[in-house]
């Protein structure tokens, strides 16, 4: 692939959607009208989705938050969950995974004509059809069916899963630390270091 370069990227169009449709239908058909959808991309700001997603929930009126990502986007979808999770005691969860085919057109570079290819000919291209994961994590305040697949309760010890630790004395820059004894290095005697450079 040295040779080409990518002209376009295109959504192809969906299957059967049985698995999330197209990117308007969403995997979750049955919403409310109010529900907040977040579209989560490579190059998204965690700290910025995550200050919408939480003023947003913050009204009564909001129930609902989808965040969806596809491809280099799935890992920053379930951090952006997760934390929400965090914020916000008492979220129901539902996770699901797709599919969406994505048709990459790639043309050949123009230094130098492939063999057999006339000079007013134009460049040849290639078409790459590729299947790339997508994951939409719905929470919502209200409870959900825990029979669906993907289903989370809320979680029922909200903070962090390991247990406190005690917490430590704060001590200052010039006291050593318990355990740490204040013997000094020992300094090589200035005769000594002048024999070894001569040797």
């Amino acid at each position: 692939m040295e040779n080409f370069r990518k002209v376009r990227s295109e959504e192809a169009p969906a299957g059967n959607g049985a698995e999330g449709g197209g990117p308007s239908s969403g995997p979750f058909a049955d919403l409310a009208p109010g529900a907040v959808h977040m579209r989560v991309k490579e190059g998204s700001k965690i700290r910025n989705l995550l200050a919408f997603a939480t003023a947003s929930m913050a009204q009564p009126s909001t129930r609902a938050i989808v965040f969806s990502g596809c491809g280099r986007a799935t890992t920053k979808t379930v951090t952006c969950a997760e934390i929400l999770k965090r914020r916000l005691a008492g979220l129901h969860q539902v996770t699901r995974l797709r599919y969406r085919s994505v048709r990459e057109v790639w043309q050949s570079l123009p230094p130098g004509p492939t063999p057999g290819q006339t000079p007013g000919e134009p460049a040849a291209s290639l078409s790459v059809l590729k299947n790339v994961p997508g994951l939409a994590i719905l929470l919502s305040k209200d409870a959900l069916d825990p029979r669906q697949p993907g289903y989370q309760p809320p979680n029922s010890h909200p903070g962090p899963s390991s247990p406190p630790t005690a917490p430590t004395a704060k001590r200052s820059l010039r006291e050593p630390a318990a355990g740490e004894g204040t013997a000094k290095r020992s300094q090589p005697e200035s005769g000594a270091g002048n024999e070894d450079r001569t040797a």
